[in-house]
């Protein structure tokens, strides 16, 4: 525990140091079907519509504006939801859709980090969409998804937080090693069914089983963005000397 509170500390100071920075230029997303036959509709005026009606279909917006920053150095990410959410049981994953989906790597394995939008400790973050910064994110529960061997992250992978994951750089794989494989990549991982492109930052619509079937009437969103800010030298040898204090103590514990 006490090297999770120092991770999660180290988390929250270099968003402050990080705040009297510029964040990065404008995002560009994506629309792309992972798995099934998802629809994508372009309705205009920069809105689009994702029809899931079916369990296992899948489809996202993705963009690789922040590949090579680190999760911990995300200063927004957001999305508008334009479409009726009353007509789905409040609190379910289709009333607080989508989720987000982000490849990491630390420069040799990947793996994809998910939230999970229906857990009740982030119900109160979605407004219509969703306008979080890493603060935001740093204590919810991080999934870790898409690789068998986890051994090369904290805690293999296990009871993890995001701000335990603070210090991995967000990256997609490329089309190669895509088409190449390796133990545990899935179906569902955030990649454009048939070409294998992917995007390090994803908004997801739909999963494996059936818990954000959005119906014949689709998820309607707009303003994806997500931004990054450079985080100051000396914030990073301070977030690097606390994880090494963290995880000491948490192998000593």
């Amino acid at each position: 525990m006490l090297g999770r509170t120092k991770i999660f500390s180290a988390a929250l100071i270099i968003s402050a140091l990080s705040a009297t920075s510029l964040p990065a230029s404008a995002s560009s997303f994506n629309a792309i079907i992972i798995r099934g036959d998802a629809t994508i509709n372009d309705l205009g005026s920069g809105k689009t519509e994702f029809i899931t009606d079916v369990g296992g279909e899948k489809a996202a917006l993705g963009s690789n504006d922040i590949n090579g920053k680190t999760l911990g150095s995300i200063a927004n990410i957001s999305i508008d939801r334009l479409d009726d959410v009353t007509r789905f049981s409040a609190g379910s994953g289709p009333a607080v859709a989508p989720y987000l989906n982000f490849w990491i790597t630390d420069g040799t394995n990947y793996a994809v980090v998910a939230n999970e939008p229906s857990n009740p400790a982030f119900q109160p973050l979605y407004s219509n969409g969703y306008n979080l910064s890493f603060a935001d994110l740093s204590d919810k529960v991080a999934k870790v998804y898409e690789n068998s061997d986890l051994s090369w992250l904290p805690n293999a992978g296990v009871g993890l937080t995001f701000a335990d994951l603070a210090m991995f750089t967000i990256m997609a794989p490329s089309v190669q090693e895509l088409t190449t494989g390796w133990a545990g990549l899935g179906s569902g991982a955030p990649r454009e069914l048939g070409t294998n492109v992917a995007y390090g930052v994803n908004w997801v619509f739909g999963d494996t089983l059936s818990n954000y079937v959005s119906g014949d009437d689709g998820y309607i969103v707009a303003n994806a963005s997500v931004s990054a800010v450079p985080v100051p030298a000396a914030a990073w040898l301070l977030l690097s000397a606390l994880g090494l204090l963290g995880w000491r103590s948490r192998k000593s514990a």
